[in-house]
């Protein structure tokens, strides 16, 4: 390979690599998102101290989200 070649190659496999990162950090982020909500409702929402309980069952309200 030329010079000019290495140098395009270079500059092709570089241009590539921030779409593969945007996707994997995307991705990162969805999966985050879903574990932060499962959280929420999982272990905040059906918790059985009372004061935790209660403070997500007023949110849930709160947003006009039924909930019983």
């Amino acid at each position: 390979m030329s010079q000019s070649q290495l140098a395009h190659a270079a500059q092709t496999s570089q241009a590539a690599l921030p779409v593969v990162a945007g996707q994997v950090g995307r991705l990162s982020q969805a999966v985050m998102a879903m574990v932060l909500g499962l959280f929420v409702v999982g272990m905040v929402g059906f918790s059985h101290i009372d004061v935790v309980h209660n403070a997500a069952h007023d949110v849930r309200h709160s947003n006009a989200f039924p909930c019983h």
